[in-house]
């Protein structure tokens, strides 16, 4: 096992999909031993797009279905500092493996659930999507093309921003509590209330008059010319984010443009001349020329690469913030510790040892049976 610093903490995963397998990755990326609690004989859903996030894992199988499983599955509750669970709201406790139940069996369980409504409102039951949740919150409406709709970026606000990194952060703060008083306590976390967390900033500048509603029209959303996105003449581009006044003269210095004749960047109503300016420079070299051009500047202006270029980019290389390993490229555990290096375990996923489930509590026929269980299909 890894020497994270939530080396020691144990954690009891219940399978799901999306944010949750994220959050249980960051917390065994962080050190802590996960397992991971599979249906017995059935491949879970999407299980290849989550080989990355599965890392770091020890998963059983278990049929929620079946008392004995259930009773087995909270002998291994007794042990837990920490339940994640993906469900429905009300599955869990239709399992019987709910937050009250667990938690009058170990009253210093952690008991984190993942949502895209919460637990609680009308759209508790309705079902749902990243897009959905995002787009109930308005950052979606924030994001796409003047004149044009929403984009969807990927899932990556929701699923994993709004969703998962908000969940680690309950936990955490519901384990630092824990260390005073003793107690676990439930951690609802809802990737629309963790999204409308994320936009603070962007209702901040709208109620102080600095955003407006109109999509690409604003600072930060394209609509400046020193922050935003440009097509080079091979066809790829760069990201240019000059946005103080010394790195917007860089930029113009490796654009090879005079500031004399230029209009007055700080108002909105010359962006559309900037814009024109910037992408006739821009279209004339290629994104490696471009990239050349400003390497070493403070012009703020970097490639955009592909997912698969990014793992070769020379900084990604020198801190190691892509791994390789059977699976192929995945990125490094973060955030970085000085003392406490984060790190998945190497050993896993694989079948848990006696040893290991003895730790957890369970007896030696206990273990017995869920090291001799069917094992999940191979992912």
């Amino acid at each position: 096992m890894s020497g994270g610093p939530l080396r020691g903490l144990r954690v009891l995963e219940l399978a799901a999909i999306g944010p949750a397998p994220y959050a249980c990755m960051m917390l065994a990326d962080l050190g802590a031993e996960v397992l991971r609690v599979d249906r017995p004989g059935q491949e879970r859903a999407f299980a290849a797009w989550h080989r990355i996030l599965d890392r770091g894992r020890r998963p059983v199988s278990l049929d929620l279905k079946d008392p004995a499983d259930t009773g087995l599955l909270l002998r291994l509750v007794d042990g837990a500092d920490v339940l994640v669970e993906g469900f429905r709201p009300g599955v869990a406790e239709r399992l019987g493996v709910g937050p009250v139940v667990c938690r009058d069996r170990n009253p210093a369980l952690v008991y984190g659930r993942m949502t895209g409504w919460g637990q609680d409102g009308p759209l508790a039951q309705a079902p749902g999507h990243d897009i959905n949740y995002i787009g109930l919150t308005g950052a979606l409406h924030a994001i796409g093309p003047a004149g044009g709709a929403p984009v969807p970026p990927a899932n990556l606000l929701g699923d994993f921003g709004g969703g998962g990194m908000l969940l680690v952060a309950g936990i955490l703060a519901a384990l630092f509590e824990r260390s005073r008083s003793g107690l676990g306590q439930v951690v609802d976390a809802a990737i629309v209330d963790g999204t409308a967390s994320l936009t603070g900033m962007l209702l901040a500048m709208a109620q102080a008059g600095q955003w407006g509603a109109d999509r690409g029209g604003n600072l930060l959303d394209g609509g400046a010319p020193f922050y935003s996105v440009y097509r080079c003449a091979d066809g790829e581009h760069v990201a240019v984010g000059a946005l103080e006044e010394r790195f917007y003269r860089a930029l113009l210095t490796g654009l090879g443009l005079d500031a004399a004749p230029l209009p007055d960047r700080d108002d909105p109503a010359n962006w559309p001349v900037l814009r024109q300016e910037f992408a006739a420079q821009f279209a004339t070299r290629t994104r490696t020329e471009w990239t050349a051009a400003f390497d070493g500047t403070q012009a703020c202006v970097t490639p955009v690469l592909s997912l698969r270029e990014a793992a070769g980019h020379p900084h990604h290389r020198a801190r190691g913030t892509f791994r390789r390993a059977d699976e192929g490229v995945q990125p490094a555990p973060a955030p970085r510790f000085g003392r406490t290096p984060a790190g998945p375990d190497p050993a896993a996923p694989g079948a848990p040892s006696r040893r290991l489930l003895a730790g957890w509590g369970l007896t030696e026929a206990e273990s017995t049976r869920l090291c001799t269980a069917e094992p999940a299909p191979a992912r």
